[in-house]
């Protein structure tokens, strides 16, 4: 299976809802468009796209459905909210285990620790800067992941 991690953009600071409720700016919509140009492009084809509840990131799912070409419904998980764990998004992950690819919309430091729990580490191994896409490949879904990282798509390089 292909995952597909992609942070939230560029969001509002602030917010009278509440940081659940905080908005994408307009660099934060432009920066993601970019990246998902470059990976459709690339090829990049979802079967499914989880993503957290918050505004921004259903924002973000929103502008990734879009750009890929993806025509499914946007799957809401509340694993994938900032307090969510690795364990808890495996665990999800698992239950789609049929699906090609799957597509992460959410937030760090989550994803920082997804990568290193997929990896196989005990600790965080990189930094997520809003609009960056990471693929990793897992090819068995026991309770232990074993994903290899393919790469890094990032707002600087798309």
């Amino acid at each position: 299976m292909e995952l597909y991690l992609l942070r939230h953009g560029i969001a509002e600071r602030f917010s009278d809802g509440g940081d659940a409720s905080r908005r994408l700016t307009e660099e934060g919509r432009a920066q993601l468009r970019a990246v998902l140009e470059r990976a459709h492009g690339a090829g990049v084809r979802v079967s499914l796209i989880l993503t957290s509840p918050y505004r921004r990131a259903l924002e973000t799912a929103e502008i990734a459905a879009h750009e890929l070409g993806y025509e499914g419904k946007l799957a809401r998980c509340l694993a994938l909210t900032p307090e969510g764990s690795p364990q808890q998004v495996w665990e999800e992950i698992r239950l789609h285990r049929d699906e090609a690819a799957i597509l992460l919309c959410g937030h760090e430091p989550l994803f920082s620790e997804i990568v290193a729990f997929l990896l196989g580490s005990t600790r965080a191994m990189v930094h997520f800067q809003t609009g960056t896409l990471v693929r990793i490949d897992v090819a068995s879904f026991g309770i232990s992941p074993a994903g290899v990282l393919r790469w890094m798509l990032t707002p600087g390089i798309a």
